[in-house]
């Protein structure tokens, strides 16, 4: 990790032009896969104040007051972490990982696409093993994905 002390905090509505950023610039940068962005960037950051902000428990990650990233939970279900690409493998994802699982104590769920083999690296590595795998029929992309699930040491 970088020397510059990174911050976890509760996102906030103030937020949601950030987060829709780096939402959208991330999937764009490290997943070519995805189908290209239909919704535009006024939409993105109307669905995270209106709908993610509401509907989830959301942190982002602060470093010299810049938000980089961000994570959202729904329940027992991560739906989202993403950071900005430029401060990727810096241990951001990790610290908000981190934070996320602080408020899961039966565990943790996620839905990977499979072709994101970096990010199926990351959860791996911290502990997640494969529930299932779907042809794309339940996500907007139509692409094959995976459950992911984190369930806690309980023997420590």
């Amino acid at each position: 990790m970088s020397d510059d002390k990174i911050r976890i905090r509760d996102a906030e509505a103030a937020d949601a032009a950030v987060i829709a950023e780096i939402h959208m610039t991330s999937r764009s940068q490290t997943m070519p896969y995805l189908p290209p962005q239909t919704h535009t960037r006024e939409q993105v950051t109307q669905w995270v104040r209106d709908v993610l902000l509401k509907q989830c428990r959301a942190w982002v990650a602060v470093r010299d007051a810049e938000v980089v990233g961000y994570a959202a939970l729904d329940g027992d279900m991560l739906d989202d972490l993403y950071l900005r690409p430029d401060v990727r493998r810096q241990g951001i994802g990790t610290l908000l990982l981190d934070e996320v699982r602080r408020h899961s104590p039966d565990g943790l769920s996620l839905h990977v696409f499979q072709q994101n083999t970096d990010a199926r690296a990351f959860y791996e590595r911290r502990g997640f093993t494969v529930l299932d795998t779907n042809d794309g029929e339940r996500n907007m992309e139509n692409l094959p994905d995976m459950t992911l699930r984190w369930t806690p040491d309980t023997t420590r």
